[in-house]
């Protein structure tokens, strides 16, 4: 099958189970889920695959053990990418990110030395001025035990996960074939960051 993009109902289904997150409005509308929403994300992963790797769909079922909220299902369809990548759909539109979102504690470690190294750390700076909608996650007040805080990347020391993130809000182009346009061009400017993180973190 070739991708063709989401219909505007499959954002309805997520506005829908917003508002009854329950067994009952799920059941009814699981034939829907998985023709309508689930096959067209496993469409597009399997033609992003020769560039970026196979992909996984999560499952849409929430881990509520040890969450407050018992609301059963996730109110977003998200899908991972083997060679870097990650992608959202939502009743607020499709999205995407690339990177490393929370580092293991050697990674951090790994991290933190080549933003550190006026040579990696300078690489990586002038990446950022290059790639958009660069993201710092788990962040620091101020660079971690053993830095310089008037260190020039401090900034960048602070972090404890660094990706690209970009949202498209609901547009007649999502039920196009052009939403893997949007996804393939995200995930190609987002590479230099990608190769980066590749090459001195993990």
């Amino acid at each position: 099958m070739t991708f063709r993009g989401w219909a505007s109902e499959a954002l309805e289904f997520y506005d829908g189970l917003e508002a009854d997150n329950s067994k009952t409005y799920w059941t009814a509308h699981l034939a829907f889920y998985e023709e309508k929403v689930r096959e067209p994300m496993r469409e597009l992963l399997a033609e992003l695959e020769p560039e970026f790797g196979p992909g996984k769909i999560f499952r849409p079922y929430r881990d509520v053990r040890f969450s407050k909220d018992k609301t059963p299902y996730k109110t977003h369809l998200g899908a991972w990418l083997e060679m870097g990548g990650y992608i959202q759909l939502s009743g607020n539109g499709l999205a995407a990110g690339c990177g490393m979102y929370q580092l293991e504690k050697d990674q951090l470690a790994r991290y933190r030395q080549a933003v550190a190294d006026d040579k990696t750390g300078g690489e990586l700076a002038g990446i950022l001025e290059t790639v958009e909608g660069v993201h710092g996650h788990g962040s620091l007040k101020t660079a971690p035990r053993g830095y310089d805080k008037d260190h020039p990347r401090a900034d960048l020391l602070r972090h404890k996960g660094l990706t690209t993130w970009r949202e498209w809000e609901p547009a007649p182009w999502l039920g196009t074939a052009a939403a893997k346009k949007r996804i393939v061009d995200f995930l190609r400017a987002s590479r230099p960051l990608k190769d980066w993180l590749d090459t001195h973190v993990r």
